[in-house]
């Protein structure tokens, strides 16, 4: 549609959920009962059994997020991403963690847009669905 070529970065995946990975909550609640409480009382990456954990998400998410400002400093880039490495590039920027608790609301489809400011990231949109109605 926009006459790109798409070019995957597996640094841009979704976070690794290890053993829980593609199992419905009751699923969790019946399989880890332990680790699933713990989840709801203070969600957090690494209580994933073999996840990926949170901080290594995390970096690799900033990585990601540098490359893309570094081999596209002169211009625009879209990326087409998850939710939960959109929320871990937007508390990057703003200096906080996820582990596990994702503070913004990212619909499908919607647009989250970060500038290169004076060699600093600011957020200009986040969650932007005006172009879907």
């Amino acid at each position: 549609m926009l006459g790109l070529e798409a070019v995957p970065d597996r640094l841009l995946r979704e976070i690794s959920l290890g053993r829980w990975e593609g199992k419905t909550r009751d699923e969790l609640r019946a399989e880890f009962p332990e680790l699933w409480e713990a989840w709801t009382r203070q969600p957090d990456w690494d209580l994933v059994p073999e996840g990926e954990g949170a901080e290594p998400f995390e970096r690799r998410v900033a990585d990601a997020v540098q490359a893309l400002f570094e081999r596209h400093a002169g211009g625009d880039v879209v990326v087409v991403t998850h939710g939960g490495v959109i929320q871990s590039a937007l508390a990057g920027v703003v200096g906080r963690r996820t582990r596990g608790l994702f503070p913004f609301v990212i619909h499908n489809a919607s647009l989250t847009v970060l500038q290169r400011l004076n060699g600093r990231t600011v957020v200009t949109a986040v969650n932007d669905t005006c172009h879907l109605s």
